[in-house]
């Protein structure tokens, strides 16, 4: 073996170090955000919504990871605390970082200051490629494979692309390139015009990027100096590297994930409102669901405690408690009640003869005998009187206080009081 020969087996690999980015309020997810930060809110049962990124990143053996908090950080925190322990030995950590106020007396004002002001992580950790990803979407991704296809490019950065509805690029940042180079990159367009292949859709921003180190660095200096900017990712630096040339695109559509069927490949979501978040829910529940969580090859982890198994009690006519093309979390008791299509997380209770559908139950919600729950989203620890009836008449809904979204779905926030006036009609 040559000298040159030997140096190249033995160059190390390429340093990789991860941020997510998890300080959004989540005003559009209200009241589910009313007292904890949007990637705590609870999904799928026994969920949180960040342990989906921070899934991927630890199954694609990233395991160097910095979460970004702000609002309303001590739900997500001690989740993160109690979860997502990783063995010290090879300096593993994933560790939530508050705003610091490291570069003067002010709160993160933008995705992009919030990494301005933990350059630190960045001297510490003295990485090639810096990886940084939203907190608060759903979908299983490689990020190898992205970061592969970033060092192959030898672009500054890398912006992860999904398809969507033209008709929805109002909602994303869009994406136009050639030759795999983004030459146009616009945040919430009212018009788009569709990709070549297919005009019904366009490429939008997934909000996971990959960075060559230094070209973060510089970008982000620069932008720190700019009265005008808004010192954000998607507003502000990338479009920058867009105009030199120095952004290229990943498909998300070539991602493949060990253990994924054609029904649930290439699946993401922004749930970042109350229908995107309940209709995410009921993928989850289909008989073929849209979005699988038991793919043992790139799990989802979580901890939710040491809960008993569901308990399914009473065999009798009207008194039979069962629950079907539903998720049904550890603790849970249906007793002598009926569900349909919904997710109940931990230490849900169902009473004799109550009937929930087409809902999502959040940890130790109560449901009395006889009440009825369809269409809704109830948050932790609220207790469904005897005989009530919730979610059938959204305007009942609004004068009792709930939260409505725009496609009907009753929301009930956490605690929040049942009055026992909503008992069901005679």
């Amino acid at each position: 073996m040559q000298p040159s020969d030997r140096a190249g087996s033995l160059r190390r690999p390429p340093r990789v170090f991860s941020i997510v980015l998890a300080g959004g309020e989540g005003k559009r997810l209200w009241p589910l955000t009313k007292d904890r930060a949007k990637p705590a809110v609870p999904f799928g049962g026994v969920y949180r919504l960040i342990d989906f990124v921070l899934s991927n990143l630890v199954n694609a053996e990233l395991r160097r990871i910095a979460v970004l908090t702000q609002y309303k950080s001590h739900s997500l925190d001690r989740h993160i605390s109690q979860t997502w322990r990783l063995s010290t030995m090879l300096g593993n950590y994933v560790t939530p970082v508050p705003a610091q106020m490291r570069r003067g007396p002010r709160w993160f004002s933008g995705s992009a200051d919030a990494i301005y002001q933990n350059f630190n992580l960045l001297s510490d950790e003295k990485p090639d490629h810096v990886v940084v990803f939203g907190a608060d979407h759903l979908y299983r991704m490689d990020p190898r494979e992205m970061i592969a296809r970033h060092m192959e490019s030898g672009a500054g950065v890398t912006v992860a692309a999904v398809r969507v509805p033209s008709a929805e690029a109002g909602s994303y940042g869009v994406i136009e390139q050639a030759g795999g180079r983004i030459t146009s990159f616009i945040e919430k367009p009212a018009h788009t015009g569709g990709l070549p292949d297919d005009p019904a859709v366009c490429f939008a921003s997934m909000g996971n990027y990959v960075f060559t180190a230094a070209a973060l660095m510089e970008a982000l200096i620069e932008d720190a100096e700019l009265q005008s900017s808004r010192h954000d990712l998607g507003g502000d630096i990338i479009p920058r590297l867009v105009e030199r040339g120095e952004a290229a695109v990943y498909d998300f559509a070539d991602n493949v994930v060990p253990g994924s069927t054609d029904m649930d490949r290439g699946y993401w979501r922004d749930v970042g409102s109350l229908d995107a978040y309940y209709d995410a829910h009921m993928d989850l529940v289909s008989v073929t669901p849209r979005f699988s969580l038991y793919n043992m090859q790139w799990p989802i982890y979580s901890f939710y405690g040491p809960l008993p198994p569901a308990k399914f009690v009473f065999d009798e006519e009207a008194r039979r408690g069962s629950a079907v093309d539903s998720i049904v979390s550890p603790g849970v008791i249906v007793a002598g009640g009926t569900v349909r299509r919904s997710v109940l997380s931990p230490g849900v209770r169902i009473g004799s003869g109550a009937l929930v559908e087409d809902c999502v139950l959040m940890d130790s919600v109560e449901v009395g005998e006889g009440a009825v729950v369809r269409r809704s989203i109830i948050d932790k620890e609220v207790l469904v009187p005897p005989g009530a009836v919730i979610g059938e008449d959204p305007e009942a809904s609004r004068r009792s206080g709930f939260e409505v979204s725009g496609h009907g779905v009753t929301v009930i926030a956490k605690r929040q009081q049942v009055e026992a006036a909503e008992r069901a009609r005679p």
